[in-house]
């Protein structure tokens, strides 16, 4: 688009009168292409304010149905919507949020036969998945494809958030070539989760994602940073590729996905 219209410079007023922002800026804002994995927890956030911002096209894939003890933390879902499609209730708040967002469905589980298919036509993914079987899903695909993945995490009263951008900082690998043994790190379904705590964490990837198609300030590519809720502390920790990485390294070792579910033994994961 090469026009705004009267709404849309009210809409965006705030953006367009920042410097590091502009017309030029909101133009790319409405003209970018996310997706969002998960339409929980940490992608009910992100997704809400990628959506006011005006991200001109948003992907949501999510295969579950929404449950009231998503409530707690999933903003973009309701009590009426108990037993929808998460993906069908994300795109009616959004939309009726802002118009002037296309929003694209995949309902569908993710997986080594269609993860590739759908990354391919998006600037950005945004992990917001609670399952290792789909964090390494995600990772390798971006690598494969050469997408930045803007991950989040949170667990009980802690969160994280880093950007793995394939060529100019590490990637999930990295930090943790392989998952940790079935059962070992308990899920927040187990283990629970603050439920405003998703809100901090989920926001911080819209900033990032948004900080990354403006091309600002300096995203945490190769940072991790750290979120401890109940100390009120942030903590950034550097990061730096791994040139062993079986996936991103020197002399990759993985040349193709894999059936991650069987790999972490675990059955159909579903998303936070």
């Amino acid at each position: 688009m090469t026009d705004f219209t009267n709404d849309q410079i009210y809409r965006y007023s705030r953006h367009i009168i920042l410097p590091e922002v502009g017309g030029v800026g909101q133009k790319k804002l409405l003209n970018a292409k996310v997706l969002i994995v998960g339409a929980g927890g940490l992608g009910s956030p992100a997704g809400y304010y990628l959506a006011a911002a005006g991200i001109g096209n948003i992907g949501i894939i999510d295969f579950d149905k929404v449950d009231i003890s998503n409530l707690q933390r999933q903003i973009l879902h309701s009590n009426d919507r108990v037993g929808m499609h998460k993906a069908d209730s994300a795109k009616m708040t959004i939309e009726g949020l802002n118009p002037d967002v296309k929003v694209r469905l995949f309902k569908e589980r993710l997986s080594s036969e269609n993860v590739l298919k759908i990354f391919e036509g998006y600037d950005i993914i945004l992990d917001g998945t609670d399952n290792f079987a789909t964090r390494y899903l995600i990772n390798d695909a971006c690598v494969m494809l050469g997408k930045t993945n803007v991950h989040g995490s949170i667990f009980r009263f802690e969160g994280q958030v880093t950007i793995f951008k394939p060529k100019e900082g590490p990637c999930y690998r990295c930090l943790y070539p392989e998952p940790p043994p079935p059962g070992m790190v308990p899920s927040c379904q187990e283990g629970g989760v603050l439920g405003a705590l998703a809100g901090v964490v989920g926001t911080l990837q819209a900033v990032e994602t948004l900080k990354l198609i403006l091309g600002i300030g300096a995203p945490l590519v190769g940072t991790l940073l750290f979120y401890d809720a109940l100390q009120v502390n942030f903590r950034r920790l550097k990061l730096r590729r791994d040139k062993n990485c079986p996936m991103c390294g020197e002399q990759p070792t993985i040349k193709e996905l894999i059936d991650y579910e069987e790999f972490c033994g675990i059955g159909a994961a579903k998303l936070e």
